[in-house]
């Protein structure tokens, strides 16, 4: 099942909200802050990576049964 259209939407925005909360703290933060806020940039876009994965699978799986 694909991300709904919203969904997407709210990714992008979070997305664009960490790249700016990182862009502050790498110059007032500690370290650890900018690796963690980091991490959760990179969940993101896995959960865009993997919901395409999974759309993949499902199709192939429907082909093979039909």
């Amino acid at each position: 099942m694909t991300l709904s259209d919203q969904t997407k939407d709210y990714l992008g925005e979070a997305e664009g909200n960490i790249r700016n909360a990182i862009r502050g703290a790498a110059r007032c933060e500690s370290p650890l802050v900018v690796s963690q806020l980091a991490k959760l940039l990179t969940d993101i876009q896995h959960v865009r990576d993997f919901e395409s994965l999974h759309d993949l699978l499902e199709r192939n799986v429907e082909t093979e049964t039909d």
